[in-house]
Protein backbone atom coordinates (compact mmCIF):
# COMPACT_ATOMS: atom_id res chain seq x y z
CA UNK A 1 0.00 0.00 0.00
CA UNK A 2 2.41 2.68 -1.16
CA UNK A 3 2.07 6.34 -0.30
CA UNK A 4 3.03 8.59 -3.20
CA UNK A 5 4.28 12.09 -2.42
CA UNK A 6 4.98 14.12 -5.53
CA UNK A 7 6.96 17.32 -5.90
CA UNK A 8 5.31 20.21 -4.12
CA UNK A 9 3.49 22.96 -6.02
CA UNK A 10 5.21 25.66 -3.94
CA UNK A 11 8.28 27.62 -4.84
CA UNK A 12 11.81 26.67 -3.86
CA UNK A 13 11.96 29.80 -1.69
CA UNK A 14 9.00 28.53 0.32
CA UNK A 15 10.57 25.11 0.66
CA UNK A 16 13.86 26.51 1.77
CA UNK A 17 12.21 28.61 4.45
CA UNK A 18 9.85 25.97 5.81
CA UNK A 19 12.27 24.60 8.38
CA UNK A 20 12.65 28.08 9.88
CA UNK A 21 8.94 28.83 10.14
CA UNK A 22 7.58 29.62 13.58
CA UNK A 23 4.03 29.91 12.25
CA UNK A 24 2.17 26.64 12.67
CA UNK A 25 -1.27 25.26 11.88
CA UNK A 26 -4.30 24.36 13.99
CA UNK A 27 -6.28 21.40 12.61
CA UNK A 28 -9.85 21.15 13.90
CA UNK A 29 -10.75 17.46 13.68
CA UNK A 30 -8.25 14.63 13.83
CA UNK A 31 -9.69 11.81 11.74
CA UNK A 32 -8.07 10.65 8.48
CA UNK A 33 -8.92 13.94 6.79
CA UNK A 34 -7.19 15.90 9.55
CA UNK A 35 -4.29 13.42 9.49
CA UNK A 36 -3.70 14.33 5.86
CA UNK A 37 -3.26 17.99 6.82
CA UNK A 38 -0.96 17.07 9.70
CA UNK A 39 1.28 15.02 7.41
CA UNK A 40 1.26 17.54 4.57
CA UNK A 41 2.50 20.33 6.83
CA UNK A 42 4.60 18.19 9.15
CA UNK A 43 6.70 16.94 6.26
CA UNK A 44 7.63 20.58 5.69
CA UNK A 45 8.63 21.06 9.33
CA UNK A 46 5.52 23.12 10.09
CA UNK A 47 4.33 22.60 13.70
CA UNK A 48 0.73 21.38 13.95
CA UNK A 49 -1.78 21.45 16.80
CA UNK A 50 -4.74 19.05 16.53
CA UNK A 51 -7.95 19.96 18.38
CA UNK A 52 -10.66 17.31 18.42
CA UNK A 53 -13.72 16.20 20.36
CA UNK A 54 -13.25 12.54 19.39
CA UNK A 55 -10.59 9.92 20.06
CA UNK A 56 -8.98 10.21 16.66
CA UNK A 57 -5.82 9.07 14.93
CA UNK A 58 -3.99 12.31 14.11
CA UNK A 59 -2.58 12.66 17.60
CA UNK A 60 -0.56 9.47 17.01
CA UNK A 61 1.22 10.93 13.98
CA UNK A 62 4.87 11.73 14.45
CA UNK A 63 4.11 15.08 12.79
CA UNK A 64 1.60 16.30 15.41
CA UNK A 65 3.23 18.85 17.73
CA UNK A 66 0.25 19.37 20.09
CA UNK A 67 -2.97 17.43 20.66
CA UNK A 68 -5.92 18.77 22.64
CA UNK A 69 -9.12 16.81 23.36
CA UNK A 70 -12.14 19.06 24.00
CA UNK A 71 -15.71 18.33 25.03
CA UNK A 72 -17.44 19.31 21.79
CA UNK A 73 -16.88 21.13 18.50
CA UNK A 74 -20.55 21.32 17.54
CA UNK A 75 -21.68 24.46 19.35
CA UNK A 76 -20.39 27.56 17.55
CA UNK A 77 -19.71 29.81 20.53
CA UNK A 78 -18.20 26.99 22.57
CA UNK A 79 -15.96 26.01 19.63
CA UNK A 80 -14.66 29.54 19.16
CA UNK A 81 -14.09 29.99 22.91
CA UNK A 82 -12.12 26.73 23.06
CA UNK A 83 -9.99 27.62 20.05
CA UNK A 84 -9.14 30.99 21.54
CA UNK A 85 -8.36 29.54 24.98
CA UNK A 86 -6.10 26.84 23.52
CA UNK A 87 -4.42 29.37 21.25
CA UNK A 88 -3.51 31.62 24.16
CA UNK A 89 -2.52 28.76 26.44
CA UNK A 90 -0.20 27.13 23.88
CA UNK A 91 1.04 30.41 22.38
CA UNK A 92 -0.31 29.71 18.88
CA UNK A 93 -0.64 33.34 17.82
CA UNK A 94 -0.62 33.75 14.05
CA UNK A 95 -1.13 30.04 13.34
CA UNK A 96 -3.34 29.01 10.41
CA UNK A 97 -6.77 27.47 11.14
CA UNK A 98 -7.84 24.35 9.18
CA UNK A 99 -11.45 23.23 9.79
CA UNK A 100 -12.34 19.70 8.64
CA UNK A 101 -16.10 19.69 9.32
CA UNK A 102 -18.94 21.87 8.10
CA UNK A 103 -20.00 23.00 11.56
CA UNK A 104 -16.51 24.31 12.34
CA UNK A 105 -16.44 26.09 8.98
CA UNK A 106 -19.67 27.85 9.94
CA UNK A 107 -18.39 28.68 13.43
CA UNK A 108 -15.19 30.20 12.05
CA UNK A 109 -16.99 32.16 9.32
CA UNK A 110 -19.58 33.62 11.71
CA UNK A 111 -16.98 34.54 14.35
CA UNK A 112 -14.19 35.43 11.97
CA UNK A 113 -13.59 38.88 13.45
CA UNK A 114 -12.89 37.38 16.88
CA UNK A 115 -10.57 34.69 15.54
CA UNK A 116 -8.57 36.94 13.19
CA UNK A 117 -7.39 38.97 16.17
CA UNK A 118 -5.22 35.97 17.09
CA UNK A 119 -5.06 33.47 14.20
CA UNK A 120 -4.67 33.43 10.43
CA UNK A 121 -8.14 32.50 9.17
CA UNK A 122 -8.41 31.25 5.55
CA UNK A 123 -12.15 30.49 5.90
CA UNK A 124 -14.09 33.17 3.97
CA UNK A 125 -16.46 35.63 5.60
CA UNK A 126 -20.05 34.51 6.19
CA UNK A 127 -21.32 36.43 3.14
CA UNK A 128 -19.37 33.89 1.07
CA UNK A 129 -19.60 30.82 3.31
CA UNK A 130 -23.41 30.96 3.42
CA UNK A 131 -23.50 29.81 -0.21
CA UNK A 132 -21.80 26.50 0.63
CA UNK A 133 -23.23 25.92 4.13
CA UNK A 134 -26.92 25.67 3.14
CA UNK A 135 -27.88 23.71 -0.01
CA UNK A 136 -30.88 25.98 -0.54
CA UNK A 137 -28.42 28.83 -1.06
CA UNK A 138 -26.05 26.63 -3.07
CA UNK A 139 -28.69 25.58 -5.58
CA UNK A 140 -30.17 29.07 -5.84
CA UNK A 141 -26.79 30.60 -6.64
CA UNK A 142 -25.92 27.76 -9.04
CA UNK A 143 -29.18 28.25 -10.92
CA UNK A 144 -28.54 31.98 -11.14
CA UNK A 145 -25.14 31.20 -12.68
CA UNK A 146 -26.53 28.65 -15.15
CA UNK A 147 -25.03 25.61 -13.41
CA UNK A 148 -27.25 22.49 -13.58
CA UNK A 149 -28.60 21.01 -10.33
CA UNK A 150 -30.99 18.11 -9.63
CA UNK A 151 -34.72 18.80 -9.72
CA UNK A 152 -35.39 19.89 -6.14
CA UNK A 153 -38.41 20.79 -4.05
CA UNK A 154 -38.27 22.57 -0.67
CA UNK A 155 -41.12 21.07 1.32
CA UNK A 156 -42.47 22.50 4.59
CA UNK A 157 -45.34 20.10 5.26
CA UNK A 158 -46.88 16.89 3.97
CA UNK A 159 -49.49 18.72 1.90
CA UNK A 160 -46.76 20.35 -0.17
CA UNK A 161 -45.54 16.94 -1.38
CA UNK A 162 -48.16 17.30 -4.11
CA UNK A 163 -45.82 19.83 -5.71
CA UNK A 164 -43.27 17.08 -6.40
CA UNK A 165 -44.09 16.32 -10.04
CA UNK A 166 -41.25 13.87 -10.79
CA UNK A 167 -41.54 10.12 -10.98
CA UNK A 168 -39.91 8.01 -8.23
CA UNK A 169 -37.42 7.14 -6.88
CA UNK A 170 -36.80 10.20 -4.72
CA UNK A 171 -34.01 11.42 -2.46
CA UNK A 172 -34.89 13.10 0.84
CA UNK A 173 -32.02 15.11 2.30
CA UNK A 174 -31.39 18.07 4.62
CA UNK A 175 -30.49 21.53 3.41
CA UNK A 176 -27.86 21.70 6.17
CA UNK A 177 -26.36 18.26 6.33
CA UNK A 178 -24.69 18.40 9.75
CA UNK A 179 -28.10 18.81 11.38
CA UNK A 180 -29.06 15.43 9.91
CA UNK A 181 -25.92 13.31 9.85
CA UNK A 182 -25.22 13.34 13.58
CA UNK A 183 -28.77 12.24 14.36
CA UNK A 184 -29.22 9.60 11.65
CA UNK A 185 -25.62 8.71 10.64
CA UNK A 186 -26.90 9.04 7.05
CA UNK A 187 -26.43 11.68 4.37
CA UNK A 188 -29.84 11.15 2.76
CA UNK A 189 -32.78 8.72 2.58
CA UNK A 190 -34.56 7.30 -0.46
CA UNK A 191 -38.20 6.68 -1.30
CA UNK A 192 -39.35 4.35 -4.08
CA UNK A 193 -42.96 5.49 -4.29
CA UNK A 194 -45.36 8.19 -3.08
CA UNK A 195 -46.29 6.38 0.11
CA UNK A 196 -42.63 6.00 1.07
CA UNK A 197 -42.01 9.64 0.19
CA UNK A 198 -44.67 10.75 2.64
CA UNK A 199 -43.38 8.48 5.40
CA UNK A 200 -39.69 9.36 4.90
CA UNK A 201 -40.44 13.08 4.70
CA UNK A 202 -42.22 12.93 8.04
CA UNK A 203 -39.26 11.12 9.63
CA UNK A 204 -36.80 13.64 8.22
CA UNK A 205 -38.91 16.58 9.40
CA UNK A 206 -38.84 15.20 12.93
CA UNK A 207 -35.03 15.20 12.81
CA UNK A 208 -34.26 18.64 11.32
CA UNK A 209 -37.58 20.44 11.13
CA UNK A 210 -39.73 20.65 7.99
CA UNK A 211 -38.10 23.86 6.75
CA UNK A 212 -34.81 22.09 6.09
CA UNK A 213 -36.13 19.03 4.23
CA UNK A 214 -35.42 18.83 0.51
CA UNK A 215 -36.88 16.34 -1.98
CA UNK A 216 -34.96 15.55 -5.15
CA UNK A 217 -35.52 13.38 -8.18
CA UNK A 218 -32.89 10.65 -7.97
CA UNK A 219 -30.26 10.85 -10.69
CA UNK A 220 -29.74 7.26 -11.88
CA UNK A 221 -26.34 5.61 -11.99
CA UNK A 222 -23.51 4.68 -9.64
CA UNK A 223 -19.88 5.50 -9.03
CA UNK A 224 -18.95 5.78 -12.70
CA UNK A 225 -21.08 8.95 -12.81
CA UNK A 226 -19.91 10.63 -9.58
CA UNK A 227 -17.31 13.36 -9.97
CA UNK A 228 -15.76 16.25 -8.09
CA UNK A 229 -13.66 19.34 -8.68
CA UNK A 230 -11.11 20.17 -5.99
CA UNK A 231 -9.19 23.42 -5.75
CA UNK A 232 -7.20 25.98 -3.86
CA UNK A 233 -9.01 29.03 -5.19
CA UNK A 234 -7.86 32.63 -4.95
CA UNK A 235 -8.86 35.88 -6.65
CA UNK A 236 -11.11 34.25 -9.21
CA UNK A 237 -8.85 31.41 -10.32
CA UNK A 238 -7.56 28.02 -9.18
CA UNK A 239 -3.94 28.01 -8.10
CA UNK A 240 -4.17 24.27 -7.48
CA UNK A 241 -6.83 21.97 -8.91
CA UNK A 242 -7.77 18.40 -9.76
CA UNK A 243 -10.85 16.66 -11.13
CA UNK A 244 -11.76 13.19 -9.87
CA UNK A 245 -14.15 10.34 -10.39
CA UNK A 246 -15.53 9.21 -7.02
CA UNK A 247 -15.84 5.62 -8.15
CA UNK A 248 -16.95 4.11 -4.83
CA UNK A 249 -18.45 5.51 -1.65
CA UNK A 250 -19.65 4.41 1.78
CA UNK A 251 -22.52 3.78 2.23
CA UNK A 252 -23.18 2.73 -1.36
CA UNK A 253 -26.36 4.72 -2.13
CA UNK A 254 -25.71 8.07 -0.40
CA UNK A 255 -22.10 8.03 0.65
CA UNK A 256 -20.93 10.06 3.61
CA UNK A 257 -17.42 9.56 2.28
CA UNK A 258 -15.59 8.36 -0.81
CA UNK A 259 -13.72 5.06 -0.64
CA UNK A 260 -12.07 4.84 -4.09
CA UNK A 261 -11.17 7.90 -6.16
CA UNK A 262 -9.12 8.51 -9.30
CA UNK A 263 -8.02 11.69 -11.06
CA UNK A 264 -9.53 12.37 -14.49
CA UNK A 265 -9.58 15.17 -17.08
CA UNK A 266 -12.99 16.84 -17.57
CA UNK A 267 -12.63 20.49 -18.66
CA UNK A 268 -16.42 21.02 -18.46
CA UNK A 269 -16.36 20.43 -14.69
CA UNK A 270 -13.51 22.88 -14.27
CA UNK A 271 -15.47 25.55 -16.13
CA UNK A 272 -18.68 25.00 -14.14
CA UNK A 273 -16.84 24.98 -10.81
CA UNK A 274 -14.80 28.07 -11.49
CA UNK A 275 -17.96 29.91 -12.53
CA UNK A 276 -19.59 29.05 -9.21
CA UNK A 277 -16.54 29.95 -7.10
CA UNK A 278 -16.10 33.24 -8.92
CA UNK A 279 -19.80 33.92 -8.41
CA UNK A 280 -19.48 33.71 -4.61
CA UNK A 281 -16.03 35.37 -4.40
CA UNK A 282 -14.49 32.25 -2.85
CA UNK A 283 -11.04 31.91 -1.30
CA UNK A 284 -9.45 28.74 0.08
CA UNK A 285 -9.74 24.98 -0.24
CA UNK A 286 -12.96 23.64 -1.73
CA UNK A 287 -14.58 20.53 -3.23
CA UNK A 288 -17.63 20.62 -5.53
CA UNK A 289 -19.47 17.31 -6.00
CA UNK A 290 -21.35 16.45 -9.20
CA UNK A 291 -23.25 13.57 -10.75
CA UNK A 292 -23.48 13.01 -14.49
CA UNK A 293 -27.15 12.60 -15.41
CA UNK A 294 -27.35 9.96 -18.20
CA UNK A 295 -30.76 11.27 -19.24
CA UNK A 296 -29.47 14.63 -20.49
CA UNK A 297 -25.66 14.19 -20.19
CA UNK A 298 -25.36 17.14 -17.81
CA UNK A 299 -23.04 17.34 -14.82
CA UNK A 300 -25.33 18.39 -11.96
CA UNK A 301 -23.98 20.07 -8.84
CA UNK A 302 -24.86 18.16 -5.67
CA UNK A 303 -22.80 19.69 -2.88
CA UNK A 304 -20.00 22.13 -2.07
CA UNK A 305 -17.54 21.60 0.80
CA UNK A 306 -15.75 24.76 1.90
CA UNK A 307 -12.85 22.94 3.57
CA UNK A 308 -10.58 19.96 3.01
CA UNK A 309 -12.40 16.81 1.89
CA UNK A 310 -11.88 13.17 2.83
CA UNK A 311 -9.64 12.16 -0.08
CA UNK A 312 -7.55 15.35 -0.27
CA UNK A 313 -4.47 13.15 0.36
CA UNK A 314 -4.82 12.09 -3.27
CA UNK A 315 -3.54 15.58 -4.11
CA UNK A 316 0.18 15.19 -3.27
CA UNK A 317 0.36 11.99 -5.30
CA UNK A 318 -1.12 13.86 -8.26
CA UNK A 319 1.20 16.84 -7.75
CA UNK A 320 -1.16 19.17 -5.86
CA UNK A 321 -0.51 19.45 -2.12
CA UNK A 322 -3.59 21.45 -1.13
CA UNK A 323 -2.95 22.03 2.61
CA UNK A 324 0.61 23.18 1.97
CA UNK A 325 -0.49 25.53 -0.81
CA UNK A 326 -2.96 27.19 1.52
CA UNK A 327 -0.39 27.41 4.31
CA UNK A 328 2.28 29.08 2.21
CA UNK A 329 -0.23 31.53 0.77
CA UNK A 330 -1.31 32.43 4.30
CA UNK A 331 2.25 33.15 5.44
CA UNK A 332 2.93 35.30 2.39
CA UNK A 333 4.96 32.92 0.23
CA UNK A 334 4.28 32.69 -3.53
CA UNK A 335 2.48 29.57 -4.75
CA UNK A 336 2.91 28.03 -8.19
CA UNK A 337 -0.17 27.20 -10.28
CA UNK A 338 -0.59 23.44 -10.82
CA UNK A 339 -3.16 20.84 -11.90
CA UNK A 340 -3.47 17.24 -10.79
CA UNK A 341 -2.09 14.52 -13.06
CA UNK A 342 -4.61 12.10 -14.54
CA UNK A 343 -4.71 8.43 -13.53
CA UNK A 344 -3.69 8.63 -9.86
CA UNK A 345 -5.81 6.44 -7.57
CA UNK A 346 -6.66 6.71 -3.88
CA UNK A 347 -8.36 4.19 -1.61
CA UNK A 348 -9.65 4.04 1.95
CA UNK A 349 -9.34 0.32 2.58
CA UNK A 350 -11.08 0.28 5.94
CA UNK A 351 -14.37 1.35 4.32
CA UNK A 352 -13.79 0.27 0.73
CA UNK A 353 -13.42 -3.43 1.58
CA UNK A 354 -16.88 -3.74 3.20
CA UNK A 355 -18.32 -1.55 0.43
CA UNK A 356 -16.78 -3.77 -2.25
CA UNK A 357 -17.84 -7.02 -0.61
CA UNK A 358 -21.39 -5.72 -0.20
CA UNK A 359 -21.46 -4.64 -3.83
CA UNK A 360 -20.22 -8.03 -5.04
CA UNK A 361 -22.77 -9.93 -2.94
CA UNK A 362 -25.63 -7.71 -4.15
CA UNK A 363 -24.57 -7.86 -7.80
CA UNK A 364 -23.75 -4.13 -8.05
CA UNK A 365 -20.00 -4.78 -8.33
CA UNK A 366 -18.14 -7.20 -10.62
CA UNK A 367 -15.54 -9.12 -8.67
CA UNK A 368 -12.62 -9.06 -11.14
CA UNK A 369 -12.54 -5.27 -11.71
CA UNK A 370 -12.83 -4.78 -7.96
CA UNK A 371 -9.91 -7.10 -7.21
CA UNK A 372 -7.81 -5.35 -9.85
CA UNK A 373 -8.53 -2.01 -8.21
CA UNK A 374 -7.16 -3.32 -4.91
CA UNK A 375 -3.71 -3.75 -6.44
CA UNK A 376 -3.85 -0.73 -8.74
CA UNK A 377 -4.10 2.16 -6.30
CA UNK A 378 -1.33 4.66 -5.52
CA UNK A 379 -2.34 6.15 -2.16
CA UNK A 380 -4.02 4.65 0.91
CA UNK A 381 -5.91 7.11 3.08
CA UNK A 382 -4.11 6.36 6.37
CA UNK A 383 -1.44 3.65 6.14
CA UNK A 384 2.06 5.01 5.65
CA UNK A 385 5.41 3.32 6.19
CA UNK A 386 6.99 6.61 7.27
CA UNK A 387 4.23 7.31 9.82
CA UNK A 388 2.70 3.93 10.73
CA UNK A 389 1.08 4.54 14.13
CA UNK A 390 -2.15 6.25 12.95
CA UNK A 391 -3.00 3.27 10.73
CA UNK A 392 -2.41 0.76 13.52
CA UNK A 393 -4.41 2.82 16.00
CA UNK A 394 -7.34 3.18 13.59
CA UNK A 395 -7.71 -0.60 13.45
CA UNK A 396 -7.90 -0.65 17.24
CA UNK A 397 -10.47 2.18 17.18
CA UNK A 398 -12.85 0.42 14.77
CA UNK A 399 -15.45 -0.51 17.44
CA UNK A 400 -15.41 3.08 18.71
CA UNK A 401 -15.82 4.47 15.18
CA UNK A 402 -18.71 2.13 14.42
CA UNK A 403 -20.59 3.36 17.49
CA UNK A 404 -19.60 7.02 17.07
CA UNK A 405 -20.22 7.44 13.36
CA UNK A 406 -22.03 4.37 12.14
CA UNK A 407 -18.76 3.71 10.28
Amino acid sequence: MPTVVANSPVTSRALAGASNQTVGAVVLGGDYQGLGIVRSLGRRKVPVCVIDDEHSISRFSKYASHNVLVGSLRDEKETVAQIMEIGHRLNLKGWVLYPTRDETVAAIARHRDTLTDFFRVPTPVWDTTQWVWDKRNTYRRANELGIPTPSTWYIRDVAELERVDAEPPYVIKPAIKEHFIYSTKAKAWSANNRAELREVFQRAAQVVGPGEVMVQALIPGGGSQQFAYCAFFKEGKALGSMVVRRARQHPHDFGRSSTYVETVDIPALEALSQRFLQGINYYGLVELEYKLDPRDQQYKLLDVNGRTWGYHTLGPGAGVDFPSMLYFDQVGEPVEVCRGRVGVRWIRLITDLPTGISGILSGRQDILPYLRSLVGFNIESVFSIEDPMPGLVELALLPYLVVKRGF
